[in-house]
């Protein structure tokens, strides 16, 4: 019945609902929905060891795949975001780290996974502490962040809005603010 993709989905919801044998449980949810594929130029992949010197080379291969995409703009900030996301799959993960961007006409995702299922903790690093501010450096940063669990793994993920100022603009301003001696 839903090995159809072609139909409604309203119509292959009501078939599931109608096929349904009868119990005393009478409530049931149904979620269906229709993704779109993105084309394969449109993501990019990469499996990295789960060693501190490889943060690097993600961010020297973020760059060269958002040059080949034309966001060059996003260089910097995208850049910082996957340092923060690999260190701490590294850190506090279990290896090997997977880094995958995707790109889609209106947003730039960063996703980094790691084999273990233990969840990030957002700290509220205090000034003297050398570490825990990369998930803080990531909201920042990013439109939207997340982490989604697998059985055996955990994806985070950062969402970056195209076409909105980035903050490479925002320091270009305070630079230039800086520059004239106001």
């Amino acid at each position: 019945m839903l090995a159809t993709p072609s139909r409604p989905l309203q119509e292959l919801c009501d078939t599931a609902v109608y096929r349904m044998t009868p119990s005393r449980y009478d409530d049931a949810v149904l979620l269906l929905a229709r993704t779109e594929c993105l084309p394969p130029d449109r993501v990019a992949d990469w499996t990295l060891p789960a060693d501190a010197s490889v943060v690097g080379t993600a961010r020297r291969l973020v760059g060269q795949q958002l040059a080949a995409w034309g966001l060059d703009d996003r260089a910097f900030t995208t850049g910082i975001i996957v340092s923060e996301l690999v260190t701490n799959a590294i850190l506090h993960g279990e290896g090997p780290v997977r880094l995958r961007l995707i790109h889609d006409d209106e947003r730039l995702l960063a996703e980094v996974t790691d084999a273990s299922s233990a969840g990030p903790h957002l700290r509220h690093a205090r000034a003297g502490d050398e570490g825990g501010r990369g998930l803080y450096i990531v909201m920042r940063l990013s439109a939207h962040w997340g982490v989604r669990h697998g059985r055996e793994d955990k994806t985070i993920w950062s969402e970056q809005r195209l076409g909105e100022e980035t903050p490479e603009d925002l320091l270009a301003t305070v630079g230039a603010f800086d520059t004239a001696g106001v």
